[in-house]
């Protein structure tokens, strides 16, 4: 009776699997396998669902239960492999889909999936053998006098001057990008047209000059009526209201009815873009480009951190990679690669909240300080974060509920709970963290004892979750008493008495042009 009311439960978890119902799918499996723990489907059903909310460490070891259980079960295999391939491990990836041909040589999915890591593996060892010593960028190769302007081109003409300093980096000077050019091309993308390669190339070009003079955490502080303190040197003051925005993962239709509903970037209205602009979403260059002419036009009014979808490993895996050298060229695409490169690792806001895509450290010592001094620029040109330490936990790690840390359900990082957030905000005298880089059903959530805002702003994510986006604004506490203000309101978290009032708006998903998430892809290998 025990396993017949399994199978109830296993049946129960399909069905809600199948209405993207993936909490309650959970549930359900998790349930069945306590009443029957040595039925290796119910691991492997589970494992697809992690594989839905992207949580591919626990899909592995839902696989390898599952597997250890029916060593001959083809599917856990095939549901490891998309995991592995998932986290950019694709030799394990490939060994598991190899096993799995050796028994169904003619199974399409799978030597789909086989060929793609084979192809990658290629890759990476031909960039491996070809890398040298000569760290030119592709922003400073670029010849602006011999790439001609596209004879379908009727917008908005640009100068584009180019300058080279003495230690050849080149920077550009570009007369014609206004807010006239911005609208041209916003209706330029909407009818599914393309800027010019010219253009893209000054333009990544330009933003990459502007990135570089930003530091790795930058310090944004908006205007307010009762203080006056004195900024310190790497202290950029200005605007009345800040929006924090999250994912937005190539949804371009998207990002334009978030401006739409909760205002456009101006000199009053900053915007903070949370990482995670490309990659899924097919229209990952209209969105980076639109960031980036808006980043020429006002620098000090949009800020852009990098986000773990920043990074040339996860392009190739989840589509900018192939989008971009579709849509435009590889050269482009490596300048982009470049241009992410310079993005900022965190935001400190009103000197009292940290910003950061990923979220906190194994190590309980480190400070703002030590964020501030992570070097985006190595000597060796790398664009690409390292594996581990700072910089990859602040793309990567993730918050738990539970205290202490935890391997990441990811199987790329950590996870960290309410302690550690306790510790780092008193330790760094700062009232709570926000971040993104997980949906949240809602858009936004409060997590951590009110230490922790998670914000995710892409709606309806891969036109498949369901979920609302989200956004984040800061602006002056209206009801502020500053004598009552003894300096110390960080140790507070539920203290109302703070110079900054934040709110929170969700938005829904919005039609765009029947194109799939991924549309570009060549790999394709079935999330």
């Amino acid at each position: 009776m025990t396993k017949e009311e399994a199978i109830k439960l296993k049946d129960q978890g399909n069905a809600y699997l199948k209405d993207h119902k993936y909490d309650q799918a959970i549930e359900s499996y998790t349930q069945a396998i306590a009443l029957d723990p040595q039925n290796a489907i119910f691991y492997s059903n589970r494992a697809q669902v992690h594989i839905k909310l992207e949580n591919y460490g626990l899909a592995i070891q839902d696989c390898d239960a599952a597997i250890a259980i029916d060593p001959g079960f083809l599917k856990a295999y095939y549901r490891k492999g998309v995991s592995l391939m998932a986290i950019l491990q694709y030799k394990q990836a490939q060994l598991n889909f190899k096993l799995i041909l050796n028994k169904l040589p003619g199974d399409k999915l799978t030597v789909e999936n086989y060929k793609q890591c084979t192809n990658y593996l290629k890759r990476q060892a031909f960039e491996k053998a070809i890398a040298g010593t000569d760290h030119t960028l592709v922003i400073n190769s670029v010849d602006y006098q011999s790439i001609q302007i596209e004879k379908s081109w009727e917008g908005p003409e640009l100068k584009i001057t180019p300058r080279k300093s003495k230690d050849g980096e080149i920077t550009v000077e570009i007369d014609g990008l206004d807010e006239g050019y911005l609208k041209y091309m916003i209706k330029l993308f909407k009818d599914g047209g393309k800027l010019p390669k010219k253009h893209v190339f000054a333009i990544i070009t330009k933003v990459y000059e502007l990135l570089k003079k930003e530091k790795t955490m930058t310090e944004i502080t908006l205007e307010h009526s009762q203080i006056s303190d004195k900024l310190n040197d790497d202290e950029i003051i200005g605007g009345k209201k800040l929006t924090v925005v999250g994912d937005t993962h190539g949804q371009f239709y998207d990002l334009l009815n978030l401006f739409t509903k909760f205002g456009h970037v101006s000199k009053d209205h900053v915007f903070l873009f949370n990482g995670d602009f490309v990659d899924r979403g097919s229209w990952s260059c209209e969105v980076a480009l639109y960031l980036y002419v808006l980043k020429i036009l006002y620098p000090t009014s949009i800020f852009i951190n990098r986000g773990n979808h920043e990074t040339s490993d996860m392009n190739k895996t989840y589509g900018f990679t192939d989008e971009c050298e579709y849509k435009y060229s590889k050269k482009i695409f490596e300048a982009f690669t470049e241009s992410f490169g310079a993005l900022p690792l965190a935001s400190l806001i009103n000197r009292e909240y940290l910003c950061m895509h990923g979220g906190l450290f194994s190590n309980d010592k480190v400070t703002l300080a030590d964020i501030k001094s992570i070097n985006r620029f190595p000597t060796n040109g790398s664009t690409q974060p390292p594996k581990e330490g700072l910089a990859m936990e602040l793309l990567w790690t993730d918050p738990q509920e539970v205290n202490g840390r935890s391997p990441s359900k990811r199987g790329i990082g950590m996870q960290f709970g309410p302690d550690v957030t306790e510790r780092f905000c008193l330790n760094n005298k700062i009232r709570k963290i926000l971040r993104s880089h997980e949906v949240r059903m809602g858009g936004v959530e409060e997590e951590q004892k009110g230490r922790l805002i998670t914000v995710f702003s892409a709606p309806n994510y891969c036109d498949s979750t369901g979920n609302l986006g989200g956004i984040v604004n800061f602006e002056e506490n209206k009801n502020y008493d500053k004598e009552k203000d003894n300096g110390e309101g960080y140790r507070d978290v539920n203290d109302s008495n703070t110079p900054w009032a934040l709110t929170t708006e969700t938005f829904e998903a919005v039609p765009h042009p029947d194109m799939k998430p991924m549309a570009y892809s060549k790999g394709g290998f079935g999330f």
